[in-house]
């Protein structure tokens, strides 16, 4: 696969000089979707892979524009008039803020280093700086433009979806649906995504991903369009999660400013997705239905989106492995997440920082099992636990999470640790962790 974690991985490879090919199914490289964001644990773990992809991240990222908010990674306000509970607030109220800075511990040392690649350079036109630890956005397009460039021409083949994957005592030999020659390698990872075909070919059809039971509209907005309803300038400049009854919506600043992403939220009534299709065009008044509880400006905002499409979400049951022989996942292959902590792209950033590093140290092709023992080791239980967060948050933003419903003050502290142990992990501890069990299993 040649998306974001494909990449990433294969760059990793490529530094460290192991020898690798991408297979893309489609006839070129490409994302769908807009924003994506990319937290602070995976920016270090960007700059551990290669500087240069940390350093291609900030020239496209976007962070909030308003200068005092650098560090916040979300206001939380009400969407919609409050019930039960939350009676009394109303729509458009900040509940809490999350600082980005104060939730991870070891950023202070990380200033430094992203300051060396240019990350606080002035943005053109404006007065503020770039690389802030709250809130950080980039169009998934433009980041993968950059990664591209970083990526040798040679070294992919497009048009190349795996049908099917054979293992024996020298490696694995890929067969593609277009019925080309196959082609054998030492091993083969997946990277190709929610929908894998390596992972069905690990652990069968009983671990496809299944529907969360909510769905997205997601749309772009010029900024402009934006300020002018909401009238408040630090307000559409820095990122918003508008929690609410059923629904939830956030928005953020992306392309420097000039546009807002904006994603609303909202609970499938009877908890089915039927259409086979997982993205569809939206139909505005499905969109205004969703939301006529909401506020005013809310709804209003909503209304502006333009060229907005239906995604249904969907999230992977919890392997029970990450690799079989010397065949490995990284990324939604093993575990995607619902994107309501703003973190499956950096789970797979990481991955391919901790894989990457270990096949590094192979000097054999039987050693690959042990690198991949190891990865499994380190990184199946965190980035397992993302999927159940991340869930999680998504019951909480709707006010519908076990324990706390509609009470805000509950809702306030549960947010105040949601995000602290994503943030704060040090990727170069658990490659340590991998590579001592490597070289214990390969003594």
């Amino acid at each position: 696969g040649g998306g974001i974690s494909g990449l990433t991985f294969a760059l990793g490879l490529r530094r460290l000089s192991v020898p690798c090919h991408i297979y893309e199914a489609a006839s070129q490289f490409g994302e769908i979707g807009a924003g994506v964001g990319i937290g602070i644990n995976a920016q270090r773990a960007m700059s551990l892979i290669d500087p240069r992809i940390l350093a291609g991240y900030l020239k496209v990222s976007c962070e909030n524009l308003d200068p005092s908010k650098r560090d916040i990674y979300f206001q939380f306000r009400m969407g919609m008039d409050g019930r039960g509970k939350a009676a009394g607030w109303k729509a458009g109220s900040l509940v809490t803020e999350i600082n980005g800075r104060s939730e991870a511990e070891w950023v202070a040392g990380f200033d430094d280093e992203r300051a060396v690649l240019g990350g606080f350079a002035k943005l053109e036109g404006e007065g503020h700086t770039k690389g802030g630890f709250g809130m950080s956005v980039a169009h998934r397009a433009h980041l993968l433009d950059e990664l591209v460039e970083l990526y040798p021409r040679e070294g992919v083949s497009f048009g190349k979806r795996v049908k099917r994957i054979e293992q024996d005592g020298l490696g694995v030999v890929l067969y593609f649906a277009d019925g080309s020659e196959s082609a054998r390698h030492s091993v083969a990872v997946g990277c190709d995504g929610i929908k894998s075909d390596v992972r069905r070919h690990l652990w069968g059809k009983e671990y496809d991903a299944v529907f969360s039971g909510k769905y997205a509209y997601r749309g772009l907005l010029p900024m402009a369009k934006a300020l002018e309803l909401l009238g408040d300038k630090a307000l559409v400049m820095t990122a918003q999660n508008y929690v609410g009854h059923g629904g939830h919506f956030i928005t953020m600043p992306i392309e420097n400013g000039k546009l807002m992403n904006v994603v609303a939220f909202r609970r499938a009534k009877d908890g089915q997705w039927r259409d086979e299709k997982w993205v569809l065009p939206m139909q505005r008044e499905h969109l205004m239905k969703d939301f006529e509880e909401w506020g005013e400006k809310s709804k209003k905002l909503l209304s502006l989106m333009e060229r907005p499409d239906v995604w249904a979400l969907f999230e992977d049951p919890p392997l029970p492995q990450y690799w079989k022989g010397r065949v490995a996942v990284i990324g939604d292959a093993a575990h995607a997440s619902t994107p309501h902590q703003g973190a499956g792209a950096g789970m797979a950033i990481e991955d391919a920082y901790v894989l990457s590093s270990l096949l590094g140290l192979v000097k054999r092709p039987e050693q690959a099992e042990a690198a991949f023992r190891a990865y499994d080791e380190v990184r199946r239980e965190r980035s397992q636990k993302l999927v159940t967060t991340s869930h999680n948050a998504g019951e909480l933003y709707e006010l519908h999470a076990t324990g706390v419903d509609d009470d805000l003050d509950k809702l306030s502290d549960k947010l105040s640790h949601q995000f602290k142990w994503i943030w704060d992990e040090d990727v170069t501890q658990e490659f340590e962790r991998a590579k001592k069990m490597f070289e214990d299993l390969t003594k």
